[in-house]
């Protein structure tokens, strides 16, 4: 076997580190196969913004299932498995995925701003088709990106420590081919989807701020909502940037001090590695504990607006109740939902 697929770690490590990947494995496909069935029990009733984080489940579940099953076996065998095939396919796979993922974090962040209202505007309201079309174009930019180093652009390679692969961020230097692909990769793949993230999540505090000013004496029902959906996706986008931020760290000093990574300990770069295998696992905890909490919110508000609705469609309770918009609003309407009068100021935050 080729010596840089042989494992730079002592076996001791190599089978923590394996038995570490298990547990991820296991809870990242158990967790993101929970979301998916959930979404697909609901799926009529899936808001067109959701199918992003359905999208972000299904990039989670496939790493999980085409990846980390090679680099627990080779970790378990203290050497990369299968050659230079297998190394490929496993850095392919990786590109398609993780681009997949930060790119629909970043389209998740501008959808968010786009929904969320700020007074006395109303949000963009999205089609689920059009938020399948956007889906489809990121899996379709992520594939082209994976494609690239077999078309000659950049290449794929071990990692440092000799148990799994990617781009090979050491050719920085080597050659314009490699230095070009690394360094329009970074920007379009990494840099430029976090400059999104940071300036859209800023955006949506700022309307947030706004709306809860102009609805300060009327419901928050609409208001917790959104915010609790808002603070759903900042939680994701943040986890995520966390657990990749030290790999990308190591990649770019790898890339620009090349000659002196023979000096970088193997377990430095392993560590920032396995922290970037559990963006996997806590997506589906965040999603479901944020979901339960909006739809019960939500289940709340459509039973009293139904109860409103019903009161003053009623022959018996009309005239009473007309009588009493006359005067007043509704007390029992006034006391749950807000001044009905109101309304379109609640509004302003749209669930969906």
């Amino acid at each position: 076997m080729d010596d840089k697929y042989m494992s730079k770690l002592s076996p001791t490590v190599d089978f923590w580190a394996g038995m570490y990947l298990v547990i991820i494995a296991i809870l990242s496909v158990f967790g993101n196969a929970a979301v998916l069935v959930n979404a697909a029990r609901r799926l009529a009733m899936l808001k067109a913004p959701e199918l992003l984080t359905v999208n972000l489940a299904i990039t989670d579940i496939g790493m999980a299932l085409s990846m980390y099953p090679l680099s627990i076996a080779s970790a378990f065998n203290h050497a990369w498995i299968g050659g230079d095939t297998s190394c490929l396919y496993y850095g392919l796979m990786g590109m398609i995925f993780s681009v997949t993922s930060i790119m629909t974090l970043a389209v998740m962040g501008m959808v968010r701003y786009l929904v969320t209202g700020s007074p006395p505007k109303t949000g963009i309201k999205f089609q689920r088709r059009t938020i399948s079309i956007v889906i489809s174009a990121i899996w379709l930019y992520a594939s082209l990106w994976a494609l690239f180093p077999l078309l000659g652009w950049g290449s794929y390679g071990p990692e440092p420590f000799g148990l799994a692969c990617s781009i090979d961020w050491t050719g920085y230097g080597e050659s314009l081919n490699h230095s070009t692909f690394i360094m329009t990769l970074s920007v379009l793949c990494t840099f430029l989807p976090c400059v999104v993230l940071l300036f859209t999540y800023f955006g949506i505090a700022w309307k947030l701020h706004r709306a809860y000013q102009a609805i300060q004496n009327n419901d928050f029902q609409y208001g917790n909502v959104e915010k609790k959906i808002t603070l759903m996706a900042v939680m994701i986008s943040s986890g995520f940037l966390l657990a990749w931020t030290p790999y990308v760290a190591v990649s770019l000093w790898s890339m620009f001090h090349s000659k002196e990574q023979a000096h970088m300990t193997p377990i430095v770069t392993l560590l920032p590695c396995l922290f970037a295998k559990s963006s996997t696992v806590y997506n589906p905890f965040i999603y479901f504990i944020f979901q339960r909490t909006s739809r019960h919110e939500l289940l709340h508000l459509h039973r009293l607006m139904f109860c409103c609705s019903h009161q003053a469609n009623s022959p018996a309770h009309g005239g009473k109740l007309e009588g009493k918009l006359v005067q007043g609003p509704d007390e029992t309407c006034v006391g749950l939902m807000g001044d009905p009068g109101r309304q379109s100021e609640s509004q302003m935050i749209p669930v969906g």
